[in-house]
């Protein structure tokens, strides 16, 4: 019962210091204050950047495209959340194909801003180096030091002060006006892309071979005129053969005839 007794009143306490915390806080805050404000300073600029390539090589969550210019880019890492529109659909790095014509249109709109910083601040004086700084005893019994911006005016008792006017033991409150311009830059990239015409390929077609008579002029020979016979035989040799064949056949019956007068006898 004790116990339980003690944690209840160290709850309490503890309970009671947060409370005190947060209220020295929001005490903090409340003599420290500060508001921003952003105003357009001029219309935007919108620019257009575009890019075309082929995509060469796909692996994993790699690609490879080779751009207008000839030059290859390799896209490593690229999350899947990266997508290309291809016919109405949008497809991930692992649904490209090598031979698919990409395009990314990156839109740049770039816009004047004014940021302009109210500060205030509240406390009583308890050092003043004018016109320079001054040191203000805060609501929380802390010193917190302050550089004075020139031409800076305190609110004293619903009066406008300078620097030179403030004393120790014053409650004062100032406020401190910054503006800045700067360019706000907000990226629009559109992906598209084609998908490669698939090559269909074609059937093997038999050589057909087509014979086309090609008519032959023969050109038309006109007779020869018939040579005339000649009238005497061409001399081709002398009588000699002639007489001695007539001697052999004369030896050739002497021989018979005396063959014939033997066999009678």
């Amino acid at each position: 019962m004790k116990s339980a007794l003690n944690s209840r009143k160290m709850m309490c306490h503890l309970l009671s210091a947060g409370a005190f915390c947060l209220a020295l806080a929001f005490a903090t805050n409340a003599q420290v204050q500060t508001q921003t404000k952003s105003a357009q300073a001029g219309p935007p600029t919108t620019s257009v950047k575009i890019e075309r390539g082929e995509v060469v090589y796909v692996s994993g969550n790699s690609v490879v495209v080779k751009m207008e210019d000839g030059t290859l880019r390799h896209f490593d890492n690229v999350p899947e959340t990266t997508t290309v529109t291809v016919d109405g659909k949008q497809l991930n790095v692992h649904q490209l194909t090598p031979g698919m014509k990409v395009e990314r249109q990156t839109i740049t709109t770039v816009t004047p801003k004014t940021i302009t910083t109210v500060k205030t601040v509240s406390g009583t004086v308890w050092q003043v180096s004018p016109p320079t700084s001054v040191i203000l005893t805060m609501e929380n019994g802390k010193n917190q030091r302050f550089a004075i911006p020139s031409g800076q005016k305190f609110s004293v008792e619903g009066q406008m002060k300078d620097a030179w006017s403030l004393r120790k033991g014053m409650k004062v409150s100032g406020q401190q006006v910054t503006e800045m311009t700067e360019a706000q830059v907000a990226q629009e990239v559109k992906r598209t892309g084609v998908a490669p015409v698939p090559v269909v390929p074609t059937p093997d077609v038999p050589l057909l071979i087509v014979y086309v008579p090609v008519p032959v002029q023969t050109a038309s020979a006109t007779p020869a005129e018939a040579e005339p016979a000649p009238t005497q035989l061409p001399k081709t040799g002398s009588d000699f053969p002639l007489f001695g064949l007539l001697g052999a056949l004369s030896i050739a019956l002497g021989l018979g005839l005396k063959t014939v007068r033997i066999v009678k006898a």
